[in-house]
């Protein structure tokens, strides 16, 4: 299956210092959405959640993101089954480091045995021999050094199951080790209008707003992830108003208003409407006005 009607009109390179980069369309879909209530077990609609993962495709969209903890499983199969064999140019990015547990509980998953046990999940639930892009996602009490952790990374990297490497709820400390030891090919941050900077939850939520500068000064991409979160504040009163006048959902405008942010920024929203899905990719293709632009800021 490949792109028919592309309406996305900007891209970022995800490794760009690498040997293999990676051209990304701006935005990506983001597939957590698509399980069923509190990221577990199939979609309510599993009919609509396949022909979303199809259509995404089918409107430009090249970067999906999963992992083998959501459901657990249920993405990747749903990706495997809607899209396989997969096109040319799509790029599936993960991410491992925490696990589900039968009470619905996320857990940490970061000891080398542990995330290698993962990559061979991603590896198999999507009928891949290696896998594009893998985040390590750091969960806020880790099991083992975020060194330790990101050495297996690289190691895996080496023996050819991973193309690129990838961070995920990290630091601004973190990220500069990270930087050191090898090349880290995006990072995935909790990022959006009304919410840049942590997430409280078992899962935590470093944010993206301490380490933006240092991402484009490296020409790392930003995926940020619960990027649609909104808060009742003066924050959103102003992206409101902007999102009126372009006659959008606050949502959709958070999508263009990260898309105007930076250049670097690759946005991921998520949705289970086939319908939302097509407004979100026409939204993306909005143009905001210079004094618009400084407003928000």
């Amino acid at each position: 299956m490949e792109n028919s009607n592309n309406i996305l009109t900007s891209t970022v390179a995800i490794g760009k210092n690498s040997s293999h980069p990676l051209i990304a369309n701006r935005p990506g879909y983001g597939t957590m959405r698509l399980t069923g209530k509190d990221v577990w077990g199939e979609p309510e609609n599993r009919p609509e959640a396949l022909q979303i993962l199809r259509r995404a495709i089918e409107l430009g969209v090249n970067y999906l993101d999963t992992a083998d903890y959501y459901g657990y499983g249920v993405t990747n199969r749903l990706i495997e089954e809607a899209l396989y064999p997969y096109p040319s140019d799509l790029i599936i990015g993960t991410k491992i480091g925490a696990m589900r547990k039968d009470d619905k509980s996320w857990n940490v998953f970061s000891k080398p045995e542990q995330l290698r046990q993962s990559v061979e999940n991603n590896l198999k639930e999507l009928k891949l021999e290696q896998l594009s892009l893998v985040h390590f996602r750091v969960m806020p009490v880790g099991e083992t050094s975020f060194e330790e952790s990101l050495e297996a990374m690289f190691q895996l990297q080496n023996e050819g199951k991973i193309l690129h490497v990838g961070l995920s709820n990290v630091s601004r400390e973190q990220l500069q080790t990270g930087l050191k030891m090898g090349n880290i090919a995006s990072v995935q941050n909790l990022y959006g209008y009304t919410q840049r900077t942590t997430l409280s939850g078992p899962m935590g939520g470093a944010g993206g707003e301490e380490i933006l500068d240092l991402l484009e000064e490296n020409e790392i991409p930003l995926i940020p992830y619960f990027s649609l979160q909104t808060s009742l504040n003066k924050t959103q009163e102003k992206i409101e108003q902007v999102a009126k006048k372009y006659e959008l959902s606050i949502a959709q405008m958070n999508i263009v208003w990260l898309l105007h942010k930076s250049p670097w920024i690759l946005p991921i929203p998520g949705t289970t409407s086939l319908a939302h899905l097509e407004e979100n990719l026409n939204a993306a293709k909005t143009t905001l006005d210079k004094e618009d632009i400084e407003f928000l800021s």
